[in-house]
């Protein structure tokens, strides 16, 4: 083969099903996607776990709180 045969060969255009050659990009993306909103589920009603401690914290520096946002 001669060089000239192997970059004729490289550069054969191939007229395939594009679709079909790109559809695992798109499932890529969609698990990506999946896993990000799970992250972002995972942390709905944080506040709410730790309620006790957000009274506690109330209740022993309710007047700073009242007053204002001091820091």
């Amino acid at each position: 083969m001669t060089l000239a045969t192997i970059v004729a060969l490289a550069t054969e255009e191939h007229h395939g099903n594009v679709q079909a050659e790109t559809f695992v990009f798109g499932i890529i993306a969609f698990v990506v996607f999946l896993l990000l909103g799970f992250v972002t589920l995972s942390y709905r009603n944080v506040a709410n776990r730790h309620a006790h401690k957000a009274e506690a914290y109330a209740q022993a520096h309710g007047a700073e709180l009242q007053a204002g946002h001091h820091h």
